[in-house]
C-alpha cells in the first residue's frame, strides 16, 4: 500500500517532527494511560535510544550527576558514559526504587536527571507502585531533578500501571518509547513527549544531528498497523503467549537451581538469582565457549552488586540447545568452586 502512496512519502526526509498520523495516534494513545498532551509536546525520533540521546545532549552538560536504577539497563550508562556524566545507582526494589536511598541520593549528590522504566522495569520486570511514583514526583519537585521515563515494555502489561508522566503532566517527567520491542526491531521509530517548549529545542537538536526524524516509511508503516486495530489483537495474543513461556521457563530454571527474583505481570525478562553460589559472569564465560550469550547480572549494577544475578530473556529460551550450554556451564562452574 505505501508503494502506490505519493512520491514524497518515498523519497523525501518528512516532518521535522515526524509523521502527523502516527504523532496524532500516539496522542491517544498516551490519553489512554491519563496524559493529556497536545501535538507540540510530542515528536518522533528514530529509535527509543535516539529519544532517551536527545534529550540527554539536551539537558546534560559534561560532569552532572545522573541517577539510574541498581540494577538498569545496562545501555543507559553506557549512553551516560558517552556524555560524561558522573553516574550513580539506586537499588531497585519490587516495588520501584528504594524511596529512602532515592530521597537521600537527591539531597547529597544533587543529581540533573533519573532514567527509569515504571512498567515492568529492565531487567528486573517490577513494576512502579503508586505510593513509590508519588514520593519519588515529591522528591523530584523539591530537588528540581527531572525524570525520563522509559515506557518502551508498557504495551506489555495485561493492565496499565501507574505512569510518572501521568501523574506529574509532563512538566518535569518526559516520556519516551518506541515499538521496536511490540512490532519490529528492524522498523526503527521512537518518540518524545515532553514540555512543548523542550520539544521545540530537540526538534532542533535532532535537525542538527540526523537532519530531521525517522523514516517517514517506517512511521507510516506504523501508523497504518495502530490505526487498523490489529496491534490490540497482537498484543492481545503476545501477552498470553508470554504468560505461559514466563511460567515455562521459571519452571526450568528453578530445576536447575535458578531462582526469579520475582515473577512478573508482564513482558520477557525474567531475573534471577543463581542458588548455587556461582558467579554470574563467570557462567556467561562459559556458555560463551558454546557460543551461547547470557546477561550476568553485573553487566546491569552501578554498583557491581549483582555477581550471582542474571536476566533471561523468555522468548530466546525455546531452543533445547540453549537449555544444555546453561547446565554445562552451571555445572563447570560448580566444579572450578569445588562445589
Amino acid at each position: 500500500a505505501l508503494a502506490r502512496t505519493d512520491a514524497p512519502l518515498l523519497t523525501d526526509y518528512g516532518s521535522t517532527r515526524g509523521g502527523l498520523a502516527l504523532r496524532r495516534l500516539l496522542l491517544a494513545r498516551l490519553a489512554e494511560d491519563a496524559i493529556e498532551a497536545s501535538l507540540d509536546q510530542l515528536m518522533l525520533t528514530g529509535s527509543g535510544t535516539q529519544g532517551t540521546d536527545l534529550v540527554c545532549r539536551f539537558l546534560l552538560r559534561p560532569g552532572d550527576t545522573v541517577l539510574v536504577d541498581d540494577p538498569c539497563y545496562f545501555n543507559f550508562r553506557a549512553l551516560l558514559r558517552a556524555h560524561q556524566a558522573k553516574i550513580i545507582g539506586v537499588p531497585y526494589t519490587p516495588s520501584g526504587p528504594d524511596v529512602a536511598r532515592f530521597e537521600q541520593i537527591l539531597g547529597t549528590e544533587r543529581p540533573r536527571l533519573y532514567i527509569t522504566n515504571s512498567a515492568l522495569h529492565n531487567p528486573t520486570g517490577a513494576t512502579l507502585s503508586l505510593q513509590t511514583a508519588h514520593r519519588l514526583l515529591t522528591a523530584a519537585a523539591a530537588h528540581d531533578l527531572t525524570i525520563i521515563e522509559d515506557d518502551i515494555f508498557g504495551d506489555f502489561e495485561p493492565e496499565r500501571s501507574p505512569r510518572l508522566a501521568a501523574l506529574d503532566g509532563l512538566n518535569r517527567v518526559i516520556r519516551v518509547g518506541s515499538f521496536s520491542k511490540t512490532l519490529s526491531a528492524s522498523v526503527r521509530c521512537g518518540y518524545i513527549a515532553g514540555r512543548a517548549d523542550w520539544i521545540e529545542h530537540l526538534v532542533d537538536l535532532q535537525v542538527a544531528t540526523s537532519f530531521g526524524g525517522p523514516s517517514p516509511v517506517a512511521t507510516e508503516i506504523i501508523a497504518k498497523v495502530l490505526a487498523g486495530g490489529s496491534y490490540r489483537k497482537h498484543m492481545d495474543e503476545l501477552r498470553q503467549k508470554l504468560t505461559r513461556t514466563r511460567r515455562d521457563v521459571a519452571r526450568k530454571l528453578q530445576a536447575i537451581g535458578i531462582e526469579p527474583w520475582l515473577m512478573p505481570r508482564g513482558g520477557f525478562f525474567l531475573w534471577c538469582r543463581l542458588t548455587g553460589g556461582q558467579d554470574a559472569t563467570q557462567v556467561a564465560r562459559a556458555a560463551l565457549e558454546d557460543n551461547v550469550v547470557l546477561a550476568p547480572g553485573n553487566v546491569f549494577s552501578v554498583s557491581q552488586t549483582a555477581s550471582h544475578s542474571m536476566r533471561f530473556n523468555v522468548a530466546q529460551m525455546n531452543d533445547p540447545l540453549v537449555w544444555d550450554v546453561l547446565r554445562r556451564a552451571l555445572k563447570k562452574h560448580a566444579r572450578h568452586n569445588g562445589a
